[in-house]
């Protein structure tokens, strides 16, 4: 009898993407090559044939293809539909396929993540612009009753002309509405610093770890509102400011800033912004911090107040986390109004100059 031949490991990792893929017979849609895939689905770029363009399809995975996730999905593409914003992909379609799964398709689009993007030497004021950029969207949806839970880097798309797309809104939440989740079971151990969960099954904790506010952290689902989407924004603040998420360092490598009361799974701190670029203005540094403040009622209260913030720095004006001295801020009004008061004092020099010249 011949011995049967063990399958190699790429054998059986093809055998296992094959069962994944979905049964578009009788659709309008022609299946193209998978672009991604996370705890609950996977997206497949492909062919809208009515159409002739191209558009990216999210569907269930079939580990997962059960009633409440098939609910989960749908409710995904329906607070999708609802945020009409060029900073968030539209969906066109939802439905099942012949195979059983819920699907819905969407707007397929390109460009850079911005975790790859800055890597790229930029102006700071051009990185701010970018950030604000990101807050329009959120602030949309928060507008809207809409929390996203998932910000980070990863979920951000910068187009080839410079449009920023906030992306996987695979765990948002309409404040209001009851959550499919359960809070986190207390005795479960916390997630690893760098893990990621991005499903939403009962008793987790939802979002990815390093980018989540501490009250995320802890499975405090009903509890979240805006200030947690906040936190997110304020870690990707920090991440465009220093290159680095705002992740707790050894105590021996660089000065800290310490989390009082911090129950969440990181140590207990990480570096301030200007301790890792002592270039980095103060006020910027404060408005970053105050996002990142542990307790909620220490932060902006959503996505358009931090960027409003963001906007007074940019144009020179006076934040609200950074309250200034006298002298600090004739300083600053001076580097904002650089250019008249250069003529006044040109001009004071030349009168004291002619006065100067007339008694002599």
């Amino acid at each position: 009898m011949t011995p049967v031949k063990p399958l190699s490991d790429r054998a059986v990792a093809h055998l296992k993407e094959v069962v994944d893929w979905p049964d578009l017979s009788g659709t309008r849609y022609e299946l193209g090559r998978e672009l991604d895939r996370g705890g609950m689905g996977i997206v497949y770029s492909a062919r809208d044939t009515e159409l002739n363009r191209q558009v990216a399809l999210k569907v269930l995975a079939t580990a997962v293809a059960d009633a409440e996730s098939a609910a989960r999905l749908r409710r995904e593409a329906r607070i999708i539909a609802g945020l009409e914003h060029p900073g968030i992909v539209p969906v066109h379609d939802v439905g099942v396929l012949p195979d059983g799964r819920v699907f819905y398709a969407m707007k397929l689009v390109s460009g850079q993540r911005l975790d790859a993007l800055v890597r790229a030497e930029r102006p700071r004021a051009e990185t701010l612009r970018l950030f604000l950029r990101i807050c329009e969207p959120v602030a949309f949806a928060h507008a809207h009753g809409v929390i996203h839970r998932d910000l980070k880097p990863e979920n951000v798309m910068v187009g080839p002309f410079g449009e920023v797309l906030v992306m996987d809104w695979g765990v948002a939440k309409r404040l209001g509405e009851p959550s499919l989740e359960l809070p986190a079971d207390p005795t479960r151990p916390a997630p690893q610093e760098g893990g990621a969960q991005s499903g939403t099954a009962h008793g987790t904790v939802i979002g990815t770890p390093a980018w989540m506010a501490p009250e995320q952290a802890r499975g405090e689902v009903e509890r979240l509102d805006a200030r947690a989407d906040v936190f997110a924004l304020g870690g990707i603040l920090y991440f465009l400011l220093t290159g680095r998420p705002p992740a707790p360092e050894r105590l021996s490598e660089a000065p800290t800033r310490t989390w009082v009361g911090y129950a969440g799974p990181r140590p207990g701190a990480f570096p301030a912004p200007r301790q890792v670029d002592p270039e980095i203005p103060r006020a910027l540094e404060a408005v970053c911090l105050k996002a990142l403040a542990p307790s909620p009622d220490g932060r902006y209260a959503d996505a358009g107040e931090l960027g409003a913030e963001l906007g007074l720095f940019l144009e020179g004006a006076a934040v609200s986390a950074y309250p200034e001295g006298l002298w600090r801020r004739a300083l600053r009004l001076a580097a904002r109004h650089k250019a008249p008061i250069v003529l006044i004092a040109v001009y004071l020099l030349v009168r004291v100059l002619m006065l100067v010249l007339w008694k002599v």
